[in-house]
């Protein structure tokens, strides 16, 4: 059936008589349309021109959906209006029947302003002695809900919807332009799009969900009337919170009005309105928190595309604004978390049965030549429910503040504002990477006393943790065994400061006081106990730093997507500082050390682990020697303590995979975990690794050359 009435509502009056009664509504009441045609036309020619071509194109904000990997599986949305745009096409005949028939019977008549409409509010005006009656047609509604949403300050929202003559005379004028240029379905498809419906749903589409858990183009002549006479005063006919009196006697106004206008014969709309009001409700999800159940593990993931995204400027100039496009810009977005990895994780996340500890253990995987991560996992429930968590473990912290177990939603595992965690000699990559990149070979060796007292570094004189560890040390054995004191002395060689802007160039940030000022230039060069790791930094940056090694050197930013889609369907695109466009969820890489450099790391980072190098000697024993045999592949990898072990860490890597884990007390730097949990870190990357990868073919890594194994 057509969506034109069947029953004629009147022929348009001509344009002259229109401009007489429109004078007379100038003179007595705040309908003021002659100023549409004659006196207000200069002074608001101005801004509808400004706005006009606005509401040519203005679409409304939508949600954004965020997916599993599968581009199916909606995890959660992100919005502050629910919407999504829905063509007409795509929308029941039913539902553009009723909001006709609820709020402008003569939309196929008028051209933007309804001349007997703006007539006969005046005359219901004037008897009530006030405002009892509107003019608006649907295409006025229609600018007025273009202008709100198109609004960019405070002020302009207000100037869209104030009670004032003057935003009528403009909304009127604005509305005749419209229908110059749009076709009376695409303003009723706009419409149908921006109105609001209560319960946050705006547009049909969030209000066919919320109310009847449906899409619009199965909506009935009951759902459809129900609906449309929402818009009038959503909270006044509300059918979810009140008796549904109001809500019943208003939709059986929409039905009998439907009937007048030939859209329900008489006997339908009888039949119609003697059905109650049968909601199916749906609660859209919003947020990580909303997560469903089935993957409530993923929270801490959907916060870090969180903290990824408000740092992108690809949306917007800063955190606000960028926030902002994602939950009005409509985006499609698919993470690159690997559901089996992600698995793997949680299930190996050491201290997993201890969530009331104040202790954190924590993994992040992440690809090797594409920056993704893989997954992000954390012996903590991913909550904004604080009620039922412990005391803090910090005394600073004061008796009102809680801890940060079992539940949180702190960033644990890096993206945020978190600094992170001292990570101890996982940081001894970084001068073997910068000295292998300078030309040193793996060969380098140096007399390794239990205490070195440096020259360099004014007198500093650090020890290795063993006795053990003394003597004539390489890269390889230096590294298995983690030598304080050799690798002070290749870090006096190489220079402190080249180890420090390497591990930058490798996605390292200091996000400390004290550690922004031993990194700056003047001086990093000073900084010799930047090798044994006494910087903070979170398992996010440390696995896709290891994975830079793994990938032969091409550092690739830390991404959580596999995707992201503008409303359009169409990939969104960022502008280089070159000129060149590119996708924002394509990898971004660079080449920050050779190829030959990285293979040498890698060969060396094979001792700890227990697995073989391909060109030296370990000497004799490793600081995670189990890693090998547990992975049962080629792996590489750094263990990592602190002083009193107040945090443990393990990196590890194979060719397709770089994991790093940890254990520390996020709300006490000082409550130290101790030498009896050092193990845990090492153990969860290590049974990650092997439950990630099992069933895949073995790979293995690529040998340095000759040359630079010396």
């Amino acid at each position: 059936m057509s969506n034109r009435p069947l029953v004629s509502a009147g022929r348009t009056l001509p344009l002259l008589r229109a401009g007489l009664i429109a004078g007379i509504v100038v003179a007595a009441v705040a309908y003021p349309l002659a100023a549409v045609t004659g006196i207000g036309a200069k002074a608001t020619a101005h801004a509808v021109e400004q706005k006009t071509s606005i509401l040519r194109t203005a679409l409304p904000a939508e949600t954004s959906y965020l997916y599993a990997p599968d581009g199916r599986t909606v995890l959660t949305m992100f919005y502050e209006e629910y919407r999504q745009y829905t063509k007409i096409s795509d929308m029941s005949p039913n539902i553009q029947q009723a909001i006709v028939a609820a709020e402008d019977n003569r939309f196929y008549q008028h051209h933007g302003v309804d001349p007997k409409g703006v007539a006969r509010a005046f005359v219901s005006n004037a008897r009530s002695g006030g405002v009892s009656q509107g003019a608006s047609t649907l295409t006025m509604q229609y600018v007025r809900m273009a202008l709100r949403d198109s609004a960019s300050t405070p002020k302009e929202v207000q100037e869209a919807t104030q009670q004032t003559s003057l935003r009528k005379v403009k909304e009127m004028r604005m509305a005749l332009d419209v229908e110059k240029e749009l076709s009376k379905e695409q303003i009723l498809e706009r419409y149908l799009n921006s109105a609001y419906f209560g319960h946050r749903a705006y547009g049909i589409y969030a209000a066919s969900q919320i109310f009847f858990s449906k899409i619009p183009a199965t909506l009935t002549p009951v759902e459809a009337a129900t609906l449309a006479g929402l818009v009038k005063s959503p909270s006044e006919y509300d059918p979810i919170t009140s008796d549904q009196q109001d809500a019943t006697g208003r939709r059986n106004y929409v039905l009998d009005r439907m009937s007048q206008l030939g859209y329900l014969s008489p006997d339908a709309a009888a039949t119609a309105k003697a059905q109650p009001i049968q909601l199916k409700l749906t609660n859209p999800p919003n947020d990580c928190a909303s997560i469903d159940k089935k993957y409530t593990t993923w929270g801490f993931y959907c916060d870090y595309l969180k903290n990824w995204w408000s740092g992108q400027p690809a949306f917007g100039v800063n955190r606000l604004e960028r926030m902002d496009k994602l939950r009005r810009g409509g985006y499609r977005i698919v993470l690159a978390i690997d559901p089996k990895t992600q698995g793997a994780a949680e299930k190996n996340v050491g201290a997993k049965d201890s969530t009331g500890s104040p202790f954190a253990n924590g993994i992040v995987v992440a690809e090797p030549g594409t920056g993704r991560i893989k997954a992000m996992a954390v012996n903590r429930n991913y909550s904004l429910d604080l009620s039922e968590n412990g005391p803090n473990s910090n005394p600073e912290a004061g008796p009102n503040i809680k801890a940060n177990y079992p539940n949180t939603v702190a960033p644990l595992l890096g993206g945020g504002s978190l600094a992170g965690y001292q990570a101890g000699s996982t940081f001894k990559m970084f001068p073997m990477l910068a000295a292998l990149n300078s030309g040193m070979t793996l060969s380098t060796a140096y007399n390794s006393p239990y205490r070195y007292q440096s020259a360099i570094y004014n007198g500093w004189a650090p020890s290795n943790a063993s006795g053990a560890m003394t003597g004539r040390q390489t890269m390889w054995s230096g590294f298995g065994k983690s030598v304080n004191t050799y690798f002070v002395q290749l870090e006096e060689h190489v220079g402190a400061d080249k180890a420090v802007r390497l591990a930058e160039q490798l996605g390292l940030r200091w996000r400390t006081d004290v550690d922004r000022d031993h990194a700056s230039p003047v001086k990093a060069k000073m900084w010799g106990a930047f090798t044994l790791g006494v910087s903070d930094a979170t398992p996010l940056e440390m696995a896709n730093a290891y994975a830079a090694v793994a990938a032969d050197g091409r550092y690739c930013e830390a991404i959580p997507v596999n995707s992201i889609l503008n409303r359009d369907g169409t990939p969104a695109t960022y502008t280089t500082p070159g000129g060149v466009q590119r996708e924002i969820a394509k990898p971004r890489c660079r080449q920050v050390v050779s190829a030959d450099a990285a293979r040498a790391a890698t060969d060396a980072a094979r001792c700890p682990t227990g697995d073989t190098p391909a060109k030296g000697s370990c000497g004799g024993w490793s600081t995670a020697d189990s890693v090998r045999g547990t992975v049962g592949r080629p792996v590489a990898g750094k263990t990592g303590t602190t002083d009193s072990t107040r945090s443990a860490w393990f990196v590890g890597y194979t060719p397709e995979l770089a994991a790093a884990s940890f254990i520390a007390d996020p709300d006490n730097p000082f409550n130290a975990v101790g030498d009896g949990q050092s193990q845990i870190p090492v153990n969860a990357v290590a049974e990650t690794l092997r439950d990630a990868l099992k069933g895949q073919p073995t790979r293995q890594f690529t040998p340095p050359s000759d040359q630079i194994v010396g």
